[in-house]
């Protein structure tokens, strides 16, 4: 496979990745923060701040999603800031429960994820560069 379509296949992967993962993270902050009692009630434990952020930056994941697939040079940089934001909320988070709020486990687990998913999205994103 040549240098060029490796490049576009793992901005392609990369691409789809986002905004799968955009899509999934919508749905799931939208039930939690405007559905009914019962999916609040579900939510148990969740830190505001970390469920707003997310729920926001789905919306960023599908635009940096489709602007991978699309090969624009921003979508890149807007990866590096989602991964860089990203840090940031988890490093808020860890602060958080080290001063002992309240907290769902699964929080801890779903932000190492995010934070890796967007740190190596970021990482393929600025080593294929775009037009």
């Amino acid at each position: 496979m040549t240098e060029n379509r490796q490049r576009l296949k793992a901005l392609k992967v990369s691409g789809a990745i986002a905004i799968i993962f955009g899509a999934l993270t919508i749905a799931a902050g939208g039930r939690a923060l405007f559905g009914g009692a019962a999916a609040r009630a579900a939510v148990g434990d969740a830190v505001p701040f970390v469920l707003w952020f997310n729920f926001a930056a789905g919306f960023a994941y599908v635009a940096a999603g489709t602007g991978l697939w699309s090969l624009r040079r921003w979508a890149s940089w807007l990866s590096v800031l989602i991964a860089g934001g990203t840090a940031l909320v988890l490093v808020a988070f860890a602060l958080h429960v080290f001063l002992g709020g309240a907290f769902e486990m699964r929080t801890v687990g779903a932000m190492f994820l995010r934070t890796f998913v967007w740190a190596a999205i970021a990482v393929v994103a600025m080593r294929h560069p775009t037009r």
